[in-house]
């Protein structure tokens, strides 16, 4: 079974004055007849999944008292799901809840493609088949091949940083680079060891967040300890673990992908 987790902390200042730090993106109707925090969640239909940790009012959302970045979200998901699995390990399939995937079969192969490597202690992150010399995403280069006829999988290589145009040009002429979603599969306690790895300051922080959890009146919301995670550092997944660790895996996307981060992109999905 997997777990869903919705990362919903952006307050998408690219697409100003239509999405604002207090109706950001993800709350917005820009692809579809849905919101794309909705939209992110109908797509799941056909997965063998469990509710989200962000989606309906059922002590599942996760209130951050100030943003720290994609490493420490995903920890505090991380320890809640072990806390409500007890005794078990869950799959986490973390997604940001303002993206477009327009073709969601091919969505579903690679994370089901996925699901192996996982499960085997793997640190899954999904590539982008790149369409284009984009100078606006972070890319990530593959390494050796893993997978099998069926579905692709490889050894990430590197992560590189935003190209310039010429860059850019190279590696999609190269075949070797994907563009970086930032969505990923693991194991809670596996993203949790690495984490503790490589950044224990970060692993500490949410640790005692998640310990001394601040009382909710109405119980829908899980209010981590506001003193502990404002002290916890600011700090992305990629930095923190993905380009350290010897796990990581990319499995390769393509299906209509678009993270919307702009009026011009905006105007492409459109």
């Amino acid at each position: 079974m997997i777990l869903l987790v919705f990362m919903a902390g952006g307050t998408g200042s690219r697409l100003w004055p239509k999405s604002r730090e207090r109706f950001p993106k993800q709350f917005l109707r820009l692809h579809g007849q849905q919101s794309m925090l909705q939209e992110t969640v109908t797509r799941l239909e056909g997965l063998d999944v469990n509710e989200p940790l962000v989606n309906k009012l059922s002590n599942n959302i996760i209130l951050e008292p100030i943003g720290r970045n994609t490493a420490p979200a995903i920890a505090l998901a991380a320890f809640s799901a072990i806390q409500k699995n007890e005794n078990e390990d869950p799959l986490l399939l973390v997604l940001a809840a303002d993206h477009i995937i327009d073709n969601t079969d091919s969505f579903h192969k690679a994370v089901l493609d996925a699901v192996p490597y996982a499960n085997a202690g793997k640190l899954v992150t999904f590539g982008i088949v790149p369409t284009g010399p984009e100078t606006g995403y972070g890319y990530i280069q593959r390494g050796t091949s893993i997978g099998t006829e069926n579905e692709q999988a490889f050894e990430v290589g590197r992560f590189v940083e935003k190209p310039d145009l010429e860059v850019a040009t190279r590696y999609l002429a190269s075949g070797q680079y994907y563009w970086n979603s930032g969505m990923f599969l693991f194991r809670a306690k596996r993203y949790l060891e690495e984490l503790a790895t490589y950044r224990h300051d970060i692993y500490s922080a949410c640790k005692q967040a998640m310990e001394h959890l601040e009382p909710d009146s109405q119980q829908d919301f899980i209010r981590v300890d506001q003193e502990a995670f404002t002290a916890c550092p600011d700090e992305s997944v990629d930095y923190a673990v993905m380009e350290k660790t010897s796990s990581a895996i990319v499995v390769p996307l393509d299906a209509g992908w678009n993270d919307v981060g702009s009026w011009s992109a905006l105007w492409e999905v459109n």
